[in-house]
């Protein structure tokens, strides 16, 4: 038997780097969790008020997820392989919820219904922003797929439903588990989106200890919990990828796709598509537009510094995080197994921590270690490297599940050497997913509040902190335009995205 293939001494140093790197904000509550001990803790986790926080997390995970991923398997699936009417337009405005940040939908929802709250309100914020991450995999997926399996299956007689469960959702596995893990992370640390809407779940808890005992022992111990449902995601998500692999080499014969046929339910479909648009989309345009005929909103002073600190710090920010996270993508699929998954699973446990947990992390070990780097540039970007690296892990490692590793062997069997070949022959296949993680990244940056409020030099100022200073002070006129600019900064990733789903690599399962 041939020995498995081992990354090189360069590429695992570096890997192992970036999770240290990943781990502070972890290491930082668990040392402090150790100062605190467990007789002040226990206390403080057994009690009604984290059972209370438990279940609200728990359900909005276990409900969020799930109905993220119906939403966005159906909506690609109705794009890509139904004869619905107008589908080009229908991709493209499914799309569109994402440039809606989660924290400028329940501003809108709260001003539209100010009742909103709960549990329910929290799932329908959730679905209502997060469910593109699921669709968007799932359409570049669904082109990718080799429509030839489908037609064999219906030439023995499967129903569409059936060729839908048994040959086209398993090979959606992928798609699907690394946006519902997107999604489950989002819910775990989304913060200005539940607090908005009343709705309690951990991180909300967290803030509010941290905001009035700064690092009190009882947020030290929500912070506990929260890591651990991390790691249970994470466990779940790892334990039922799969090692099946997607490459193959060329890009198979270019044939069309047979389109279910709606017949009536075409009519009911359209429906649940416009409702669900008008909710995620026309719900926020409607009441920023509304704010925007009172006052003078477009003439406050910071709006310009708001706008350019933004811009600057999503597209610094998202070269980072792509670069750093390239590293673990390629051991993860290259060179899998348990020590590349516990690579990679570092970044998705530290994501999970919600932004103020990392913020406090990085303020600590800057001031008792690196004192230079306290409330500097550098600071900010780690901590959107800390946050943000699973939106790139997730696109690093479709593109690169996607680059038949053949063609590299070819290239160095041509005296090509193995960094030469790696760039010049799978770079450019990966570039489409490169260029989809780094969008999502600054998507992720440009709506970013609790870190870069608490890390970034005195004065700075972004869209997202000034729509939050507004809008919690229900000064909603005021807010109304950073919320539009919100949006409108999120445009031109989203446009990426979509480009990237739309293009779908010709893939089918070896």
């Amino acid at each position: 038997m041939a020995d498995r293939p081992r990354p090189s001494f360069v590429l695992l140093s570096a890997a192992i780097l970036i999770a240290a790197l990943l781990l502070v904000p972890v290491g930082f509550v668990v040392t402090v969790v150790a100062q605190t001990g467990w007789d002040t803790l226990a206390p403080l986790v057994f009690r009604p008020r984290v059972g209370e926080l438990l279940l609200n997390t728990v359900l909005l995970v276990l409900l969020g997820v799930p109905a993220c991923v119906v939403v966005g398997v159906a909506g690609a699936w109705l794009v890509e392989r139904s004869d619905l009417p107008g589908r080009r337009v229908w991709g493209v405005l499914l799309a569109a919820p994402l440039a809606v940040p989660a924290f400028v939908s329940s501003y809108a929802w709260v001003d539209f219904i100010p009742s909103i709250g709960g549990l329910g309100g929290g799932l329908l914020i959730s679905v209502l922003a997060y469910a593109p991450l699921v669709y968007l995999p799932a359409l570049a997926a669904l082109r990718g797929l080799d429509p030839a399996h489908e037609d064999a299956a219906r030439s023995l007689g499967l129903a569409p439903w059936a060729v839908f469960l048994r040959v086209v959702l398993p090979q959606l596995r992928l798609a699907i588990w690394g946006g519902g893990l997107v999604v489950g992370l989002h819910l775990l640390a989304e913060y200005g989106a539940f607090a908005l809407i009343r709705f309690d779940t951990f991180t909300t808890a967290i803030i509010v200890q941290f905001q009035s005992t700064f690092a009190g022992p009882a947020a030290n111990a929500l912070g506990i919990v929260l890591t651990l449902l991390c790691l249970v995601l994470l466990v779940i998500e790892g334990g039922t990828r799969g090692t099946r692999r997607y490459a193959r080499v060329g890009s198979g014969a270019p044939l069309a796709p047979t389109r279910t046929r709606l017949g009536w339910t075409v009519v009911p479909v359209v429906c649940g598509i416009l409702v669900y648009l008008a909710a995620a989309v026309g719900v926020p345009l409607a009441r920023i537009g509304y704010w925007l005929t009172f006052g003078d909103p477009w003439g406050q002073r910071a709006m310009p510094q708001a706008i350019g600190t933004t811009l600057a710090l999503a597209l610094a920010g998202a070269i980072v995080v792509v670069v750093l996270a390239m590293p673990t993508a390629w051991i993860s699929v290259r060179y899998a197994g348990r020590a590349a998954r516990i690579l990679e699973g570092a970044g998705y446990l530290a994501s999970s921590l919600p932004s103020i947990i990392i913020a406090l992390a990085l303020v600590t070990v800057t001031i008792r270690l690196v004192p230079s780097l306290y409330q500097t540039a550098v600071t900010v970007l780690v901590a959107y490297v800390i946050m943000f690296m699973p939106r790139a892990l997730v696109s690093l490692r479709s593109g690169i599940a996607q680059a038949p590793p053949g063609l590299e062997d070819a290239a160095r069997t041509l005296g090509v050497a193995p960094f030469a070949a790696r760039a010049r022959v799978t770079l450019p296949l990966i570039a489409p997913s490169v260029f989809a993680g780094a969008a999502l990244v600054a998507l992720g940056i440009a709506n970013e509040l609790t870190a870069t409020l608490l890390l970034a030099p005195n004065g700075t100022r972004t869209l997202a902190t000034e729509f939050w200073s507004a809008s919690s002070s229900v000064a909603y006129s005021s807010a109304a335009p950073y919320a539009l600019l919100l949006i409108a900064a999120s445009v031109p990733a989203v446009a990426i995205l979509f480009a990237q789903a739309r293009r779908g690599s010709r893939v089918a399962p070896a």
